[in-house]
């Protein structure tokens, strides 16, 4: 399906060959399973696992409202909330942005989405017993929901998202960062920065964050569909650290491939949201650009004797992945 979307705007293999596109079945077999030990995967497809390694390595994240285990349980996610006036409610083991519920506030038993629409108790209930049966997660089994309090976006991204907060996904490739987007929910995406449900990826350039194209439903725009914000005014501050940030995850993990997904809070500054083994294939879409020439670059470099530091890998990525504006 990726490669069919690219074959639309490129027209032919030897395009996409050109631009170096890499494809699902080449990302798979030639970084995910050659650089990917299968048994750190538990880090990354746990969200819980993945808090706990992030703060141990020094990384913000989220604050940890309360998980729940069992159905039994599922009633007491209202005491669990009830002073925090945002939350959100993920499967933790979920992926591709599945079963996340984002509540902005909440009273009297009735919860508001972030695009204003409401639900019931009844209705927060039945979701997380969905998350806990295994309908949004990995393979169907059995899971936990994992309670979060709302991140509060910085000031600075106004108008680039709708409703929702922002994130940053970085491709991190033997600790170097490859490539990078910014990703904006929209009412379409119902405050989800997911973006085959219609969030806009706005590609960003390694070295300074600064917006270089954006593309929703994989078709390139300009402005935010709903707020109609300049997507290219978009330029993601505290760069270096969310870059730094990013890189330290091959430490934290021990894989080679990944997608690192971070936020940029008003309160906390810089954190972590999620590390994904088997990150997507649409940034490249966000960036016009493939993957391809910038992971066989870092291929070419061998094995040092003393492997650089994250922010030494920083520096040369955004030295040698740049781009140059006109």
């Amino acid at each position: 399906m990726f490669l069919s979307r690219l074959r639309e705007r490129y027209t032919s293999p030897f395009k996409l060959k050109h631009k170096g596109i890499m494809g699902m079945n080449q990302r798979n077999h030639s970084y995910i399973g050659r650089y990917n030990d299968r048994s750190k995967y538990p880090l990354v497809d746990d969200k819980l696992k993945t808090k706990i390694i992030a703060e141990a390595a020094g990384a913000t994240v989220p604050k940890l409202i309360g998980v729940i285990s069992s159905q039994a349980d599922v009633p007491k996610i209202h005491d669990m909330v009830k002073d925090w006036p945002g939350f959100v409610i993920k499967p933790a083991q979920g992926s591709g942005g599945k079963g996340i519920l984002v509540i902005t506030s909440h009273k009297d038993g009735t919860y508001t989405k972030p695009s204003g629409s409401s639900i019931n108790k009844e209705d927060v209930e039945r979701h997380i017993s969905n998350a806990l049966a295994g309908l949004f997660s990995l393979g169907g089994k059995n899971d936990v929901a994992v309670v979060e309090n709302l991140i509060k976006f910085d000031n600075c991204f106004d108008g680039f998202s709708y409703e929702g907060v922002p994130d940053v996904r970085i491709i991190v490739f033997k600790g170097y960062p490859v490539m990078a987007m910014m990703r904006c929910s929209t009412a379409a995406s119902d405050g989800k920065a997911n973006l085959h449900q219609g969030a806009v990826g706005v590609g960003l350039d390694i070295a300074t964050g600064r917006a270089i194209r954006a593309v929703q439903f994989d078709r390139p725009i300009s402005h935010h569909p709903d707020t109609g914000k300049d997507l290219m005014t978009l330029q993601v501050p505290h760069w270096e650290k969310l870059l730094v940030l990013a890189s330290s995850a091959w430490e934290m993990t021990g894989l080679g491939y990944m997608g690192t997904d971070m936020v940029l809070d008003k309160e906390e500054g810089p954190m972590v949201l999620e590390l994904n083994a088997r990150p997507g294939l649409a940034i490249q879409i966000a960036n016009g650009a493939g993957l391809l020439p910038r992971l066989r670059h870092i291929e070419s470099l061998g094995t040092p004797g003393r492997y650089p530091t994250a922010e030494e890998r920083v520096a040369y990525s955004a030295k040698q992945f740049a781009t140059h504006f006109e």
